[in-house]
């Protein structure tokens, strides 16, 4: 699939889906990785917990996006290299679940690693995290003894898109590491999401899906 087909294809599916308002999905959010900040005394959990809960979105998501391309009659080729992952996930994955515009980078040289560039972040349309000389550490309420405090600068507020990538690849035999390199939140000029190729699996359906 070409990039303007992929990107049309996406287009599509987005018009189909049904919408909830911008400003409640970035406030319930917002809720959501509050709740989190409150929950735990360190940003690596915090972190970590954001990638988990977008991990187990990801492995029901393939089911969803092949239900409405099949429902639209939209093929969507098998992809050949990862690349070819890469486009479908930019071009139809984030617009058809968030109207996002997304493009495909700095693709590695052996082709088991590209990047993501995300212009429009709706998670992040009311938020602003305190720079590192700024940030007014809290203290946890749980996840430890010690009282830990947590920076605030350091948290990677969208982690749960990374989870979502993971999950959804391991479905498709691909298992993935994924990460933010780059973060508007941070002060860098766009979001850029690297994910790279770590093992083709023989079995798909990832653990969460398995057990429940």
């Amino acid at each position: 699939m070409s990039k303007s087909g992929a990107a049309g294809s996406g287009h599509s599916l987005w018009s189909k889906m049904p919408k909830a308002n911008s400003e409640l999905f970035a406030l319930t959010y917002g809720s959501l990785v509050t709740e989190l900040i409150r929950d735990y005394d360190d940003h690596n959990k915090i972190n970590e917990q954001l990638d988990r809960i977008g991990h187990s979105i990801g492995v029901r998501c393939v089911d969803e996006f092949l239900s409405k391309t099949d429902i639209a009659g939209i093929a969507i080729p098998s992809c050949a290299t990862m690349r070819d992952t890469a486009e479908i996930i930019a071009k139809i994955g984030f617009r058809m679940f968030l109207g996002a515009t997304c493009d495909v980078a700095n693709v590695a040289s052996d082709g088991r690693a590209f990047s993501l560039y995300l212009y429009d972040n709706p998670l992040t349309i009311f938020v602003e995290l305190p720079p590192p000389e700024e940030s007014s550490p809290l203290s946890g309420g749980g996840g430890g003894s010690g009282g830990t405090e947590c920076d605030m600068s350091k948290i990677q507020y969208s982690n749960v898109y990374c989870g979502v990538i993971r999950g959804a690849l391991e479905q498709v035999n691909l298992r993935v590491d994924c990460k933010f390199v780059r973060d508007v939140l941070h002060g860098a000029e766009v979001n850029e999401i690297r994910v790279e190729l770590k093992e083709v699996l023989q079995d798909g359906a990832g653990d969460d899906y398995k057990e429940e």
